[in-house]
Formats: structure tokens, sequence, C-alpha cells
């Protein structure tokens, strides 16, 4: 019996160490072996618990701190056995069992009310409710429980629930529409994570609630740079999954932007497996539909349609992926009445700036000019309203699109350069690949086959680095197109602008038959007489005819 125990004594002794290390599953091997020898005492018990949940064991964990929360009240512990309840009921709500979580939080607030203590386990037990509060559309109301919840966790020295608290008033206030003040609670919150104060548990819960907010307002630089800290910060620890469900997706989407699609990928899985125990959490459609954009954009099209009907089927908008999808199969009337029945159906600046981009680009493919020019208007305003790069970006690459559909090559070139600017600032590779196909079609209007060489290469390598089949093939009938269709290395918009001078039309004439201005139409007969060497419109329409061009 005496051995026994010293087996126990000394694997404890050795899950502890391995616990001040962050060495997650040593801690759990080892305090899961000494658990087997001889029962662990409360605390060790809290410490299993947690390891179990940062390696993602979250039944044994759940198990476990609720002995861990038996053993503490057996002793007297009231305070230590409310934080279990509190850390047990938080996994349970965040896999979707709600009803247990709530039992457990009214049993620790009972418990708490009983013993009457004046302790920061309060402040843990109004966080809940706080959040009810904001999720029910009072963040003023909530705001203020938050700043009580953060001067308890100051009074009683606690950087967990400082952490959680200014977490809390940062959501508020963003809310609120407090951005600036808002984010700069929310960075807060994080800088107390990356320096080590606040544990493991309540880090994953700060970072994906930030995550979250900053998705939700498109401020995508900042989600960026904080997965690069927290990133760095997570390898240092052993085995650590501190992200869960949705996180994990919001997590892919940034990798997906950065170009890192395998890694993506990686993590859109694990969101699958983790949403689909226990099954029934509608987060998981949103995870389906993530795997289908990265699919989609990958060029495996009928393993994304089935990720799009299993979102669909989760209670998940299958828009835009599913429109972009079959435009890209080439499916045109059936994109078009996709994109346009889900505007219609849009509410709120959030949700229609995410289907307007797609919205432009399917109609300028569908030759509905007007149409395209009508959506880029509104999301040029939801851009000036929310001031985010990412947004900034979107508008100058729809508008370039735009005017090179219109014929202004000049001003189009202006808006693409503005563009691939704000994705590189970004490190949006997929993006920045977009707008480099945008501008060969540019310079070769403008007649700079240089530049559009150089363009198409770089877009190549960019699209062979992804793995975007699609990005290649849109390459290769680049590459494959003439440059110069017609003797004199006219561009495509002059040949147009040059049949209808042969007409006899005015510049006026042919500025409303191409829905183009009249100085443009200047612009491209000056280019014209240059190019071919001619100084009247006669000798143009001369010209025109000796070539076949009418």
């Amino acid at each position: 019996m005496a051995q026994a125990s010293s087996a126990a004594d000394v694997a404890a002794a050795r899950g502890r160490e391995a616990y001040q290390r962050m060495a997650w599953r040593d801690a759990c091997e080892h305090l899961t072996a000494a658990d087997r020898q001889d029962t662990l005492a409360a605390e060790d018990l809290d410490k299993l618990a947690r390891a179990a949940y940062l390696i993602g064991r979250v039944d044994a964990s759940g198990e476990t701190w609720e002995r861990a929360h038996h053993a503490f009240l057996d002793r007297g512990a009231t305070a230590a056995a409310v934080r279990c309840a509190f850390w047990l009921a938080m996994t349970l709500v965040q896999r979707g069992e709600q009803a247990r979580g709530g039992g457990w939080l009214a049993r620790a607030q009972h418990i708490l009310d009983d013993a009457a203590l004046d302790c920061v386990e309060q402040g843990y037990l109004r966080i809940p409710m706080a959040l009810r509060t904001l999720e029910g559309g009072d963040p003023e109301t909530a705001y203020r429980s938050f700043v009580a919840i953060t001067e308890l966790a100051d009074r009683f020295g606690d950087a967990d629930l400082r952490a959680l608290g200014r977490l809390g008033q940062g959501r508020s206030l963003v809310t609120q529409g407090q951005v600036a003040e808002g984010l700069a609670r929310l960075d807060e919150a994080m800088v107390a994570v990356t320096t080590g104060e606040v544990s493991p548990v309540a880090a994953g819960i700060v970072y994906c609630t930030m995550v979250i907010v900053c998705r939700a307002i498109f401020d995508v630089q900042r989600m960026q740079e904080w997965t690069v800290v927290l990133s760095r910060w997570c390898a240092r620890q052993q085995d650590l999954k501190p992200y869960r469900g949705q996180c994990l997706v919001h997590r892919s989407e940034i990798m997906q932007l950065r170009g890192e699609w395998p890694a993506a990928m990686e993590e859109v899985r694990q969101a699958r497996e983790h949403l689909s125990d226990p099954p029934g959490d509608p987060v998981l459609g949103m995870a389906l539909y993530q795997q289908g954009e990265l699919l989609r954009l990958r060029g495996e099209f009928a393993r994304a349609e089935t990720c799009y009907r299993d979102a669909s089927g989760c209670g998940h908008p299958t828009q835009p992926g599913m429109a972009l999808l079959r435009l890209a199969q080439g499916r045109l009337d059936d994109a078009a009445a996709a994109i346009q029945r889900t505007l219609a159906e849009a509410d709120g600046p959030v949700d229609r700036s995410r289907v307007l981009s797609a919205y432009v680009e399917i109609m300028l493919a569908a030759g509905e000019r007007d149409d395209a020019r009508s959506a880029l208007d509104e999301l040029d305003q939801i851009a000036a309203a929310f001031d985010t790069l990412y947004l900034r970006a979107m508008v100058e690459y729809a508008r370039g699109c735009l005017l090179l559909a219109d014929g202004d090559a000049g001003a189009a070139h202006a808006a693409l350069r503005r563009a691939s600017a704000a994705w590189y600032e970004l490190k949006a590779s997929y993006e920045s690949a977009r707008v480099r196909l945008q501008m060969v079609r540019v310079c070769r209007e403008l007649g700079d086959h240089d530049t559009a060489e150089m363009e198409l290469a770089a877009a190549r390598q960019a699209f062979e680095q992804l793995g975007s089949a699609p990005g290649l093939e849109q390459v290769r009938e680049l590459a494959e197109r003439t440059v110069s269709a017609v003797p004199g290395g006219l561009t495509r918009r002059e040949v147009e602008v040059l049949r209808l001078l042969a007409t006899g039309a005015t510049n006026r004439e042919i500025a409303e038959d191409l829905v183009i201005s009249e100085k443009t139409v200047a612009r491209h007969v000056s280019n014209m007489f240059t190019k071919l060497g001619l100084s009247s419109r006669a000798a143009a329409t001369a010209y025109a005819y000796e070539h076949d061009l009418v």
C-alpha cells in the first residue's frame, strides 16, 4: 500500500512539474497515472481538468472538473468549488450543451449565495448574465456590468477575470458603435494573454472572441496580427489546442486570406471534428461552408458543392459561395439568379457587404454593368462607414473591373493599383493574383505589353504556389489570347471605337453606344490615329474597310 502511494506521489509530482512548464500532455498523462493509483487531491484534479481541456480531451476535462468541484466542497473550499463549476459550465456551453451548462452555473450561484462569501468568483458568475444582456440587445447595460466585473477582478488581483471583463467591455463598446475604444479594450485583453498573465484556458476565450468581433467589423489586419502573435505563444506549449468550433473556422478564413491553404484546410477539418461531437451544433454549417470555399478556389468543384449542400442541411447559407461556384462552372444564368435573390434577401451592412462583391463580379460577367455599378456604389458606402483596409481593397478591385468593362483602362489601372497595394498590405496572396490578372487585361488595353507579360508571369507563380486550378486556367487563357488581333496594335476597345467611327457615328454616339464618356472616346480616337499614323476620320474609315474591321 505504501509502495502504491509512493508511486502515486511520484507521478503526481511529475504531473505538477509538467503543468508548470506548460507541457500539457505530459501533465495529463502523469496526473492520470497518479489518479489511477490513488485519488488525486482537489488541486491536482483541477490541474488535470485544465490540462485535458487544453489538449482537446473535452469529455475527460468535464468529468474531472466535476470531481474537483465535489472534492473542494468536501473540504469546505467553497470558492474553489465554484471556480471549477464555472469552467465546467463554460466548456459545456461552448459545446452547445446550454441546459447542462446553465444548470452548473445555477448550482454554483446557489452555493455562493448560501456561503455569503465576498470572493472573486462572484465576478466570474456575473459574466454569463452580462453576456446574455449584450446578446439581448442592451450593450450599454452589459458594458456597465463588465466594468463592475473588471473592478472586482482588480480588487482581488485576478488576471483571468480582468481579461474577461475587458473583453466584455470591448464587445459592448463595439456593439454601441464606439469601435476604436472597444478595440483598444480587446487589444489590452490580448496583451495580457501574450505576456503570460492569463491562464491558457481563459486565453482561448479571449482570442476567439477577439477574432469574432473583428470579423464582424472587417478588421482583418487586427485578426491577422493577433493570430500570428498567439500562434507563436501556442507553439511554446505542448500539444496546446485552445481553439474551439467557430474560432477554428475563423482562423481558417484568416489562413485562407494569407495564402496558407493547407493550414486553412487542416484548421477547418479540426473544426468539423470538434463540432460533430455531440451532433447538432449549428456552427458545423459554418465549417462546411468554409471548407467548400477552399475547395472551390482550388478547383475541386464537385467536393465544394457537396460541402455547400451539407452546410445548407445544417441551416447555414450557401451564398455567395454557390453562386461563384456556378460562375466558375460556366453556369452564368444560375449564378446570376442566385446572387440576385441573395442580395435581395440580405439585411444589414455586414451581411450585404459579403454578397455585394460577388454580385459585381457576376453581373459584369453577365454584361449587366448598370446593376454592377449600383452594387459597387452601395459597397463603397459600406466601406466608408467601416473604414477598414479589407473593404477598401474589395471596393477598388470591383471598381477597377467595372472601369475596365466600361473601356476606361486608364482609370481601371489606377483603381487596380490601389487594390493591389491594399491586398499586398493584408498579405492576401489569392486576391493579389486576381488583381494581376485584371492588370494583364488593362495593360494590354493600354498597349503596355511588357508590363502585361510580367503581371501574367507573377499571377501564374502565385496560383501555382496556392494550388488554384481555376486561377491557372485563367492564366492559360490569357497567355493564349492574341495580344494584338489587328494590324497596328489596336486594343479591343479601340477596335470597337474604330468600327463605330467607320459607320459615321460621332464621338457622342459612340460614347452612348459603348456606355463610356465622350472624353474616353476622344482619347481612344487619338491613340488609334497615333498607332495607325492617320490624321482624319475619313482615313480611319478607309483603314477599317481595308482590314475587314467593319
